[in-house]
């Protein structure tokens, strides 16, 4: 249950972070805003880091396979790639293809066990599941 709310958090944070961002890059540029919500994340994540964890980066640095330390610089695509769609399309059309892409990619990761994830079988449930999202967008952006 509590993998479910949190989960609800974090799509709630994402869509209102995205609005703030997008609000930002038409006062300054779209690099700069990246910059800047980066760097503020950043000081968050440290002194969060100082008041609760303090392990050590070395166990960071020792992490294997070497290319899974690219999540911040995916990171900053992604706060990058937000801002624009929710510039091009709003924020709720933007939201419902990033939650769909998202879902299409997480399951074909799942699929061929991508980046040491547990492979898991073929379910056509899962594939009508994600037709249908597409479907709600088709439906959401044309009524």
């Amino acid at each position: 249950m509590i993998g479910f709310l949190i989960a609800l958090l974090s799509g709630a944070l994402m869509s209102v972070q995205g609005v703030f961002n997008t609000k930002v890059t038409e006062n300054s540029s779209l690099w700069a805003a990246n910059v800047f919500v980066q760097f503020t994340a950043f000081l968050v994540c440290l002194v969060a880091w100082l008041c609760v964890d303090r392990t050590s980066f070395k166990d960071v640095i020792a992490v294997e396979p070497k290319y899974v330390l690219l999540g911040g610089v995916i990171g900053a695509f992604i706060t990058l790639t937000v801002i624009k769609s929710m510039d091009s399309l709003g924020p709720a059309k933007a939201v419902m293809l990033i939650v769909i892409a998202q879902l299409i990619v997480a399951y074909l990761i799942e699929l061929f066990g991508l980046f040491g994830v547990e492979k898991e079988p073929f379910s056509w449930r899962k594939v009508i599941g994600a037709l249908m999202a597409i479907v709600g967008f088709v439906i959401f952006k044309f009524q």
